[in-house]
């Protein structure tokens, strides 16, 4: 599924997220663009991002090149979804 644009990769964002570190929907929904995310999330860790990866790259139909993967994609919710949307919305 190609999304149609960036409020539904919020979506997708938000279901990932819930769904691979096994947080509540409520939880996921607080999230906004400082929501800060890999080194302040404990259920974050080096195999969850495998993980979240893993399922974006499902979800989204894009894949994701281990040259583009940083600290700052990561580093909050809003750079996660920034990221997502310039793969998947390009």
């Amino acid at each position: 599924m190609v999304p149609e644009g960036k409020a539904q990769i919020d979506v997708i964002i938000r279901a990932v997220l819930r769904d691979v570190l096994g947080i509540s929907p409520e939880r996921a929904a607080a999230f906004d663009d400082q929501t800060p995310l890999f080194g302040a999330l404990p259920e974050l860790d080096s195999m969850a991002v495998a993980g979240v990866f893993t399922e974006l790259e499902d979800r989204l139909n894009i894949l994701i090149e281990d040259d583009e993967v940083d600290g700052e994609m990561l580093e909050t919710f809003g750079a996660l979804t920034r990221f997502a949307a310039n793969k998947a919305l390009q």
